[in-house]
């Protein structure tokens, strides 16, 4: 899964990149820093799959993972090319969904391209484009599939009607995620790659010892159905230098306690995107978490590890993971009756612990 990190010049991104993702992406305090996507992966924390290698005396451990793209800032006028914004817009229709970063900060050391600090006009800014464009957009696509419905194909006919009424909402400035994706063209979202269809995650960079969303952002968050979550980007960048000790030491110091940036932005990319973890795990062998968006099949998680495993499935053996820890070993869990055997059909939960028979 690929999220886009996107703000205005100057918000952060690149520092946050570096912080949580240890890319070494370049930085600096000028516009444009960025230029051609920084991409890295950051692992998913989940102490549930530290769990199972002590119990299991897994061989190996494979965390799950998210992609993380540093795309460069937009400004004012991107959708007409402004800031090279016509390029930087088609990265961000690459990703899964987008993690807007917005400076909330009053560091006068880092020069803000509109001359203040505001939160919520740089959200009006960065989002009046990502509209603009996908506006252009759905005209381009809204025009060939016209020419495709005169033929009476009834896909294209609902895909029509279903652009009209999203055009019609962009001009309004109403993202795309408000118009429901239309029953008989299920292939037309992806068709349209709009911007404003993907799911928005806000991080607020706020300052050192805050570690709170600030009330008018985390209510735009909730009016439009959104996550927003509060770190200090500088911060998180000196705590990615030091051990696990040291830095809990300094957010002790800075007055930033529970769990670290990495963590809280990572999991709440994860839950943006709708994705539980499940897990296959072997005695003295390998421990994997793998990703699976929610409602997904035993099959659809079997396709995830290989598809010559998806295309030979028989059947799929069961756990939760927190009885296998409790019981030790597959053995135990099978004598006790709790390894279950289910079908091709079984809704995945999150936190099973699954093996593929074929």
């Amino acid at each position: 899964m690929k999220v886009g990190i996107v703000g205005m010049p100057n918000a952060g991104k690149s520092t946050l990149f570096n912080a949580l993702t240890e890319g070494g992406a370049q930085t600096g305090d000028y516009p444009f820093t960025t230029i051609e996507p920084n991409v890295a992966v950051a692992e998913v924390p989940d102490e549930r799959l530290d769990a199972l290698v002590a119990t299991l005396d897994s061989s190996k451990i494979t965390p799950a993972t998210i992609y993380f793209h540093d795309i460069a800032g937009l400004v004012k006028g991107a959708s007409e090319g402004e800031g090279l914004g016509n390029k930087f817009l088609a990265s961000i229709r690459e990703t899964d969904a987008i993690c807007h970063v917005v400076r909330a900060h009053d560091d006068s050391g880092v020069p803000h391209p509109d001359g203040s600090v505001h939160p919520l006009r740089d959200i009006e800014t960065i989002e009046t484009e990502l509209v603009l464009s996908d506006y252009e957009q759905t005209e381009r696509r809204l025009e060939r599939v016209i020419k495709q419905a005169r033929s009476g194909d009834a896909e294209a006919i609902a895909e029509r009607d279903w652009l009209e009424k999203v055009r019609d909402a962009l001009a309004e400035g109403r993202p795309v995620r408000s118009v429901p994706a239309p029953d008989g063209a299920p292939d037309a979202e992806r068709q349209l790659q709009a911007l404003t269809s993907k799911p928005m995650l806000y991080v607020a960079n706020v300052d050192e010892g805050d570690s709170e969303v600030p009330a008018d952002l985390a209510a735009l968050a909730a009016k439009h159905g959104a996550v927003a979550i509060a770190l200090s980007a500088r911060i998180e960048g000196e705590l990615a230098e030091l051990d696990n000790e040291e830095a809990a030491e300094m957010r002790e110091s800075y007055g930033v306690e529970g769990e670290s940036g990495l963590t809280r932005l990572v999991k709440a990319a994860y839950d943006l995107l709708g994705l539980i973890t499940f897990f296959t795990a072997g005695e003295q062998t390998e421990a994997v978490a793998r990703s699976l968006p929610r409602g997904g099949t035993a099959l659809d998680a079997a396709g995830t590890i290989h598809s010559d495993i998806q295309d030979g499935f028989i059947k799929a053996e069961v756990i939760d993971f927190s009885e296998l820890v409790e019981l030790k070993t597959y053995a135990a869990a099978r004598d006790r009756g709790l390894l279950r055997i289910e079908g091709r059909e079984y809704t995945v939960r999150d936190g099973d612990v699954i093996t593929i028979k074929v």
